[in-house]
């Protein structure tokens, strides 16, 4: 009876199973595999040889767009991450208190995340446009001069802009749903002993509000790590190599220029490294915090 049991629960398994070799861990693997190989498009696949680390040494000691791809990718994900977080919580908690047509203006909310991103990108792009976009006429009819937002300086920061106004509501979402479970009782009594909005908020919505804090950080930084598809949409990288984030300088490793599949794929495990590390620091603090709540 007890193994019959088994063989049916190995059965509802086995499919999970299968579905997260093939689609997580084979092709993981294959992408290690091919990242200490020199496979380039230009050959075909017999034709490649095994080169160990060669390419992981091309990249930290040769390949100086490596170094520039990492650095504005951990700066871009630092500064997204950080000014969703801060605008979010302040709309989770504008949402958590009464407001007239909350259901309306949540729904306008959500219009940002639920745009297809290649859309995004071309929307932005006409409204940033030097000429002809919304916010150069908005700034001149203000008797301010144009700004090219697409330019080599500012390109990065109008990326930015862009990614604020796309996700600030998956945060801002995430914690008001947080803050509309947080228990009543240490609320009631912390107005009993007399502590102030102020008091409150640090000393008592923050700390409980902070597991779901860790989470909304979490699902974020990861998906900052590995943009692709705004940046490819308004930019593609340029001016230059301004906002060639990691991904995009994986693209034009391995598609775009130079077909050099073997170092692209170093890249990518680089990144790959990049996101499991933040996932394993973010995921501990969490455990951290439901051990010493328990």
């Amino acid at each position: 009876m007890r193994k019959r049991k088994k063989r049916e629960a190995y059965s509802f398994i086995l499919p999970s199973l299968a579905t997260l070799v093939a689609i997580v861990i084979f092709p993981t693997i294959f992408l290690w595999y091919v990242s200490l190989t020199n496979y380039d498009l230009s050959m075909g696949w017999e034709q490649k040889s095994f080169v160990g680390p060669r390419n992981y040494f091309f990249l930290f000691f040769e390949d100086k767009d490596f170094w520039h791809s990492l650095r504005i990718t951990l700066f871009f994900t630092a500064v997204t991450v950080s000014l969703e977080f801060v605008l979010g919580l302040g709309v989770a908690l504008l949402f958590h208190r009464y407001i007239w047509g909350k259901r309306v203006w949540m729904s306008c909310l959500i219009l940002p995340m639920v745009i297809t991103p290649t859309i995004i990108s071309l929307i932005w792009k006409l409204m940033l446009n030097t000429e002809y976009g919304v916010l150069n006429f908005i700034l001149s009819q203000l008797g301010l001069g144009k700004v090219n937002w697409l330019g080599p300086k500012e390109a990065f920061w109008s990326l930015i802009l862009v990614d604020v106004w796309e996700w600030t509501p998956f945060i801002a979402l995430i914690l008001y749903a947080g803050l509309q479970a947080l228990p009543q009782e240490p609320y009631e009594a912390a107005v009993v002993d007399g502590a102030n909005p102020r008091q409150i908020f640090f000393y008592l919505t923050l700390p409980l509000l902070k597991p779901m804090i860790i989470i909304a950080l979490l699902l974020r930084s990861i998906d900052a790590l590995k943009m692709f598809d705004v940046v490819y949409g308004l930019t593609q990288g340029g001016p230059g190599n301004a906002t060639e984030l990691m991904s995009l300088h994986i693209y034009r490793l391995g598609f775009r220029h130079t077909n050099w599949i073997g170092r692209a794929s170093a890249n990518a495990v680089i990144l790959l490294f990049l996101s499991t590390l933040l996932t394993t620091v973010l995921l501990r603090t969490l455990r951290r915090e439901r051990l010493g709540g328990a």
